[in-house]
């Protein structure tokens, strides 16, 4: 069987868990080093050995905004179901970009609601009459 082609653009950053509130600044100083040496370029993180645990989410957004401060951006690739679940819950998966390789894909079809027709309050017969 051929081996596939070696990634042309490996992960710049390669994260694996479970991650401590105590690692999360010495993450931020690892990446503030790996930006501050890439000039130009996307920054890259995978992060499919990481749970979806809060600390999880709570890295990630610090390493995020330590990447905006240096007027740049992390793009977190290989991202678990569960964790993706979870930016998305939060509301996050905007800010904490996915790459392609995340598995976000659409899960089945939108469910097409029925207009309610004829439906009619009835009265308290203890409201006045209108």
């Amino acid at each position: 069987m051929p081996r596939p082609p070696p990634e042309s653009n490996p992960p710049a950053l390669c994260l694996e868990g479970p991650i401590t509130r105590e690692d999360i600044p010495a993450l931020c100083e690892r990446a503030r080093a790996l930006i501050e040496d890439r000039a130009v370029g996307p920054i890259t993180c995978d992060v499919g050995a990481l749970d979806g645990g809060a600390v999880t989410v709570d890295a990630l957004s610090r390493l995020q905004l330590t990447a905006l401060r240096l007027g740049r951006r992390i793009r977190f690739d290989d991202v678990p179901p569960e964790l993706l679940e979870l930016l998305r819950l939060l509301g996050l998966d905007e800010v904490l970009p996915c790459g392609p390789a995340s598995g976000l894909e659409p899960r089945g079809q939108a469910e097409e609601l029925e207009q309610a027709r004829g439906v009619q309050e009835e009265r308290d017969p203890g409201d006045p009459a209108p």
